[in-house]
């Protein structure tokens, strides 16, 4: 059995050799692996770094890119009998990472599952909390309801083929499909010991930009979902508590609550106007959340 391990890369040079030496050290229970990077126009050293690892390598143009239309031309190019896909910013664990995510398809539990995410040093106290929120200690093998995450997650190709990445949705790709899969009768799991690092090394304006899209997206995924300026302030007021009670039982307040208090600011704020938003995304306004480096402007 062969297993594709599909990563997104645009400018990942900063984490893709760890991941990619990572990978090379994974145990694997009776499976080969390939590695197949769907670039979007990077323009550091991430393609040297790929080429050195003797990946597949295939690319997308930037005025074509979305996450779902990239992860399709991705696995369409690949052969594996088991599409995985990382982040390009996301390092596993320990060894026992891709042989742990797909077990459960591997035994016909799920056809699809998701692992563990969690923060390292560099990642935002906030955000950590958030980490620990969605991916918890114990595993869900399956899991009831369609969560997921296509930063650490596997597919079997057959549902992959049937299904396919909505190519529109400008996030949360992973949830409309695994919705949609769900409702035919299909199984998610999650699997917490495939576990990796995902690291955001995010400026503020980006991480509203996050979420923003992502509410966006949630409305075609869940239209009954509603975001009003009560919920949002509700929202700030309760996290940034939240946290802040956390961070003094780790004796952490003084350095985090000012990142804390940015963080979650920037989160609601971000899924309110996300929510409120049904404008047609022009392209300078696609560009600024599929390329948030970018400086265009609205």
């Amino acid at each position: 059995m062969l297993v594709s391990i599909v990563i997104r890369t645009l400018n990942e040079g900063g984490h893709l050799e760890e991941l990619l030496s990572s990978i090379v050290r994974q145990e694997r229970d009776g499976f080969d692996v390939e590695v197949v990077i769907i670039d979007s126009g990077s323009t550091d050293n991430t393609l040297a770094i790929a080429e050195s690892f003797n990946t597949q390598i295939t690319h997308i143009m930037k005025d074509e890119f979305t996450f779902g239309r990239s992860l399709n031309l991705g696995s369409d190019f690949s052969r594996g009998d088991i599409l995985v896909y990382v982040s390009g910013h996301c390092v596993p664990t320990q060894a026992g990472w891709l042989a742990s995510l797909v077990k459960p398809i591997c035994d016909g539990v799920a056809g699809f599952t998701y692992g563990c995410q969690t923060g390292r040093d560099t990642t935002k106290y906030s955000e950590r909390k958030i980490f620990d929120k969605y991916f918890p200690a114990d595993s869900k093998i399956p899991q009831n309801g369609f969560f997921c995450n296509n930063a650490n997650s596997a597919i079997h190709r057959k549902i992959w083929s049937e299904f396919k990445f909505d190519e529109e949705v400008t996030g949360l790709e992973d949830m409309e499909l695994a919705k949609r899969y769900c409702e035919s009768g299909g199984k998610v799991a999650y699997v917490a010991d495939a576990s990796v690092y995902h690291i955001h090394d995010e400026a503020w304006d980006q991480t509203r930009r996050r979420y923003e899209r992502e509410a966006i997206a949630l409305q075609k995924i869940m239209p009954e979902v509603h975001v009003g300026l009560f919920d949002m302030i509700r929202y700030i007021w309760f996290s940034v508590i939240s946290d802040a009670q956390s961070a003094i039982r780790d004796r952490c307040f003084m350095k985090e609550i000012i990142g804390i208090t940015r963080f979650r600011v920037a989160q609601y704020a971000g899924t309110y106007r996300g929510n409120h938003d049904h404008r047609k995304l022009s392209k300078k306004r696609k560009e600024n959340y599929f390329y948030p480096n970018t400086t265009l402007k609205d």
